[in-house]
């Protein structure tokens, strides 16, 4: 190992910390665990509930700071932009300036400039808070993580990680329920002033109950800073390619074409710097595994799955004129899952039920789908109860277990795929979570056209059904409407409304249904790959215990 840059505790078994970079753990009394475990609460759903509510209350920031459905859908997409390639420079960050450093710049930067924007509330400015939030959000979210950890012994290290990991998925529930009751004392204001609040309270936390020294080692290099140079922004144009396309639409912006190739241009040269390296901080040739890559399709396809909930089941209800305040019970419901979910794993959480409970969440996922494909213009949120909890449990599920199985993987080559793994990981879930609503809205998109090309077609004024109803509309209007031309335009229009209205209710049903089937596929794929490694092992059965450990997890 690295020369330490200062010197090592006389630590027992127990307290030394799992690898540089990690806080030690020695033991705690009861209370002090729960102080550990309330300040990781407090950071966990600090780290993202910030783009959480932003990303709930998008239309009415949009109307009350004037902004184009464009300029809109930059203000979280500047959230992951920044976000998705902190993880670059943050492990190695930690390992030679110890984690906590990094939160202390970070999290009064963050409270400065939310505060700065509540008497500067310009576009620009807004932006700005999202990229500095997408910058603290990894970095607290992770700290969440440890000081969750501190909380457990080490023999329960385990059960710890998945509820650190699941913490942080409680932010967009939550923020589905307080932004009503936010919203009612002082418009998109006291979102920015709650954030800054949560910043403040998370340094407070974070000065006060420090977490126990760890290892120091100096590993940056000045390549280091290069790769980072040319992968950040590779990274951001994906990003931004995927959370404007459908706004802007795919094919009529040139500039989405030049990101793209811009961002394979600056990929390779990244991957070409990185192969060529001695001391790589990403290793591309263990990316370039079929494990691997087998993982980053897993991880990537899950989180592409539970776009499920965040664009079909909550698009749905809001094309059905459902507002926050009618979508509160769903997502508290949803919050509920996500618990039982997390507690689910953490109680069961051991190397025999790592993939068992992927594979579990992935069912999952398609039940929930299957049963939101009847959906009709009559449904309402407690009609989506049951298949939303479903998904939520399955989200709760996944995280720590997917977690596990890559970790094993990259640490069966050495602490220095730590790295590669980080960004892996954090780039297959920001993608997938951005890719599932761009891929799903889409579709969602071409089958609403034709849809309502079908039943527009059929609507034939001659037809004495369509002529009885295009009365029926037009008297809604017969006591405000004297003039016979008028009423029958009027009704001639609403009929139009409602032939939208069920044509996109017919899309989203179609949504469903293929997320349904894709995770049907997922599975499938999973389980053949699953019982391929079961057959391996049954007719390769391992050596003996030499001086290497253990097999690698299945990934």
């Amino acid at each position: 190992m690295t020369t330490p840059l200062e010197p090592i505790p006389n630590w027992t078994d127990d307290e030394k910390p799992s690898m540089p970079g990690s806080p030690s753990t020695p033991r705690h009394s009861g209370p002090v665990r729960v102080a550990y475990v309330a300040t990781a609460l407090l950071l966990g759903i600090t780290g993202g509930l910030g783009n959480a509510l932003i990303s709930a209350n998008l239309p009415s920031i949009q109307g009350e700071l004037g902004l184009t459905p464009v300029e809109a859908a930059w203000l979280p997409a500047a959230y992951l932009m920044v976000n998705v390639s902190t993880s670059l420079l943050l492990f190695k960050f930690r390992q030679q300036f110890g984690l906590r450093l990094f939160a202390e710049i970070g999290l009064p930067l963050y409270a400065a400039v939310t505060i700065l924007h509540l008497f500067a509330d310009s576009y620009a400015m807004a932006l700005l808070v999202r990229a500095v939030s997408g910058f603290v959000g990894a970095t607290i979210s992770t700290l969440a993580i440890f000081y969750t950890l501190q909380a457990f012994p080490k023999a329960k290290l385990g059960q710890g990680l998945v509820i650190g990991l699941g913490i942080s998925q409680l932010a967009t529930p939550l923020a589905w329920l307080l932004s009503p009751a936010l919203l009612d004392l002082g418009e998109w204001r006291t979102l920015y002033l709650f954030e800054s609040g949560l910043a403040l309270c998370c340094l407070a936390a974070v000065v006060t109950l420090k977490l126990p020294p760890g290892i120091r080692i100096k590993v940056f290099e000045g390549r280091d800073f290069l790769t980072f140079l040319l992968l950040a922004p590779a990274l951001a144009l994906i990003v931004a390619v995927l959370a404007q396309g459908r706004t802007q639409w795919w094919t009529s912006q040139p500039w989405i074409a030049a990101a793209l190739i811009v961002a394979i241009i600056l990929f390779m040269a990244s991957i070409f710097v990185e192969h060529h390296r001695a001391n790589p901080m990403i290793q591309t040739r263990w990316l370039g595994t079929a494990s691997t890559i087998r993982f980053a399709i897993g991880a990537m396809g899950i989180r592409f799955l539970l776009s499920e909930q965040t664009y079909g089941a909550t698009g749905l209800l809001r094309t059905l004129g459902m507002g926050p305040d009618q979508l509160q019970p769903l997502y508290a419901v949803m919050l509920l899952g996500l618990v039982a979910g997390i507690g689910a794993s953490a109680l069961t959480f051991n190397q025999k039920t790592v993939i068992p409970q992927i594979l579990l969440s992935i069912v999952l996922i398609a039940i929930g789908s299957f049963l939101d494909w009847n959906a009709t213009s009559l449904t309402r949120p407690h009609d989506m109860f049951f298949s939303q909890l479903l998904l939520s449990c399955g989200a709760g599920l996944f995280m720590g277990p997917l977690l596990l199985v890559g970790v094993m993987s990259a640490l069966k080559n050495g602490p220095n795929y730590i790295v590669s793994f980080a960004v892996l990981f954090g780039v297959s879930q920001s993608i997938g979570g951005l890719a599932g609503p761009a891929a799903l809205g889409t579709f969602q998109q071409f089958r609403q056209h034709e849809y309502s090309a079908a039943i527009n077609a059929g609507v034939d004024p001659t037809n004495g059904v369509v002529a009885q109803r295009l009365q029926m509309q037009g008297q809604v209007y017969g006591r405000v409407m004297t003039d016979p031309v008028l009423r029958q335009a009027q009704g001639v229009a609403q009929l139009a409304q409602i032939s939208t209205r069920e044509s996109q209710v017919r899309a989203f049903n179609d949504v469903f249904l293929l997320n349904g089937l894709l995770a049907l596929l997922l599975l499938s794929w999973s389980m053949l790959h699953v019982i391929r490694l079961a057959l391996e092992a049954k007719n390769n059965p391992p050596a003996a215990p030499g001086p290497q450990t253990g097999a690698a997890a299945p990934t």
